[in-house]
């Protein structure tokens, strides 16, 4: 087994974890209201949610994996357009 694909291996279980991890980040945002959310009981918690700097750390750790999450996708797709791994 050559190192590309390892390295393709190692990126592609990183890839699942931060899926999945991503998922539940964003299930865990505040619905904002009119939407999915308050058709699903969203609107009954809308007074017990998290304070504004909890809000803000999930919002960022979500754009930090997402964008994680994105530049391995790339990475994927450059290693398998030109044949690295």
């Amino acid at each position: 087994m050559s190192a590309w694909a390892i390295v393709k291996l190692v990126l592609q279980i990183v890839l699942v974890v931060f899926s999945l991890l991503l998922t539940l980040l964003i299930l865990m945002h505040k619905g904002k209201g009119g939407g999915l959310s308050d058709m699903f009981g969203g609107g009954l918690t809308q007074n017990a949610g998290s304070s504004g700097v909890a809000e803000k750390n999930l919002n960022r750790w979500t754009v930090i994996i997402a964008l994680l999450w994105v530049a391995i996708i790339i990475g994927l797709g450059l290693m398998t357009k030109f044949s690295l791994a």
